[in-house]
């Protein structure tokens, strides 16, 4: 496995050498000093994985990696000091297309050696995904639905009342990530289920999203999709405050779902979702976000109306309408292209 590392300080990247050395089988492409260096050897010679800092000259990881992905995309992982006083700018390389983050491995001590470990962990993730993947270019996109939700405080309410707002025949899966611990998990799932017309219950581990049922996120572990089909639970990034994360999911339907999907980012706290909505839309999927005036909390969803994630920002009770709307197979080809509106 070829390759490439972006750091612009030298004993980083003699200890990422000294880490990658321990397996004869991945080979150091090229070292670029800063973001527009790594842009252009990527599209010169593009390797297998690219190990990306955040913090640089000229042009930081971000938009590093916006522009490979762009130009000549690649597998990308984020390797930077302190991952956890990092996350903000971690969630915004992977929504510009990074798979994943880890610490950047200490040059010596045992520290360096759980720090090598760990990376060439996540190294052998990211090869394990090549596979699949480069199969399913091939591979016609399917035409399975997914609404994809995620909402933190007040969030219960608003579910219920999108919920309570969809038809018994709605032909779309649909997870939701809220924010909630996981004793409350199940109960909420119940409760959930008797404001809609439709089966709501707590996702499980290896669950495959059917469509007219509700899948709950239960645990304080992130849920994601394993694979293009089936959901699971994962603890990492282990530094997220929010747990689970609404990003971590929304992140993995960008990354291993292959049917059309909308994304919805209701009302909540803090950040979460934004990053991943911005994805979701980069993407060409549909997203819609909660407006100001019926969110209870409006912090998530006007983090994503601030990045320009979301296609539609909408009152509580019209998202319902805008789903069957965008769902209208007679529509998909115009879903990518409507101009953000604000009803």
């Amino acid at each position: 496995m070829k390759i490439g590392i972006v750091n612009d300080m030298q004993l980083a990247v003699e200890a990422l050498r000294r880490a990658l050395a321990i397996r004869p089988d991945l080979e150091i492409l090229w070292v670029a000093s800063d973001g527009r260096q790594a842009v252009d050897l990527c599209a010169s010679q593009t390797p297998d994985v690219v190990l990306m800092d955040l913090v640089m000259p000229n042009m930081d990881g971000v938009a590093a990696t916006r522009h490979i992905m762009a130009k000549s995309p690649c597998a990308i992982l984020v390797v930077t000091v302190d991952i956890g006083a990092n996350t903000w700018r971690v969630y915004e390389a992977m929504g510009a297309g990074a798979l994943d983050a880890v610490d950047t491995p200490a040059l010596a001590g045992a520290d360096a050696r759980r720090g090598a470990a760990a990376l060439i962990a996540k190294i052998d993730q990211i090869g394990a995904r090549l596979a699949p993947s480069m199969t399913m270019t091939a591979t016609p996109k399917s035409q399975s639905r997914l609404l994809a939700i995620g909402a933190s405080a007040g969030g219960p309410a608003a579910l219920a009342t999108l919920l309570g707002a969809l038809p018994e025949d709605f032909s779309a899966a649909t997870v939701i990530v809220q924010h909630v611990d996981r004793a409350f998990a199940e109960g909420m799932a119940d409760w959930l289920s008797g404001q809609s017309a439709l089966p709501v219950r707590i996702a499980r581990e290896g669950d495959v999203p059917a469509p007219g049922v509700v899948l709950l996120a239960a645990t304080n572990d992130h849920l994601h999709f394993t694979d293009a089909t089936h959901l699971g639970y994962t603890a990492h990034p282990e530094a997220l405050p929010y747990r689970p994360s609404v990003d971590v999911f929304f992140q993995s339907v960008v990354e291993r779902w292959t049917g059309r999907a909308v994304g919805v980012l209701l009302t909540g706290m803090g950040r979460d979702g934004a990053i991943g909505l911005k994805a979701m839309r980069a993407k060409g999927y549909h997203t819609i976000a909660q407006d100001e005036a019926t969110s209870a909390v409006y912090g998530m969803p006007k983090a994503a109306a601030a990045l320009d994630a979301a296609v539609a920002i909408l009152p509580l009770p019209r998202i319902a309408g805008a789903l069957a709307q965008a769902f209208d197979k007679e529509k998909e080809a115009r879903i990518t292209t409507f101009p953000r509106t604000r009803l």
